[in-house]
């Protein structure tokens, strides 16, 4: 499987990226070089991996580079958690990130749980 464009946990987390270079915009200026980076980088390496896994060539590698992936969302869940208690982002913005991340992960696991190579990665 190569074109990560039809996965649908792909075009989510792609949504999602697209959606947290958004609200990360209201982030105060000092944060620029900080939070705001770390989050947008996080956010944007989800689709990446998936991306990048899927051109690889064994379901091996998919399951590596999408469980760097999964990583990634913790990482990313973190910041909105910091974002939120630092007054950057506000409850309801926080809780609907943080949704839309815990569905994206449940998808992913599903994803890998789907590929062969999952069953001989302990």
């Amino acid at each position: 499987m190569s074109d990560y464009r039809s996965l649908i946990v792909w075009q989510r987390a792609h949504r999602l990226t697209l959606r947290v270079y958004g609200i990360s915009k209201a982030f105060p200026p000092d944060e620029r070089y900080g939070l705001t980076s770390q989050v947008r980088r996080a956010m944007a390496s989800v689709p990446a991996n998936i991306a990048e896994g899927l051109g690889r060539d064994s379901n091996r590698e998919t399951v590596r580079y999408c469980r760097i992936a999964q990583g990634s969302l913790n990482e990313v869940e973190y910041h909105f958690l910091l974002a939120r208690d630092l007054g950057y982002i506000d409850a309801p913005e926080f809780r609907d990130a943080v949704d839309e991340l815990s569905q994206i992960r449940r998808m992913l696991t599903k994803f890998i749980q789907s590929l062969p190579a999952n069953h001989e990665i302990a």
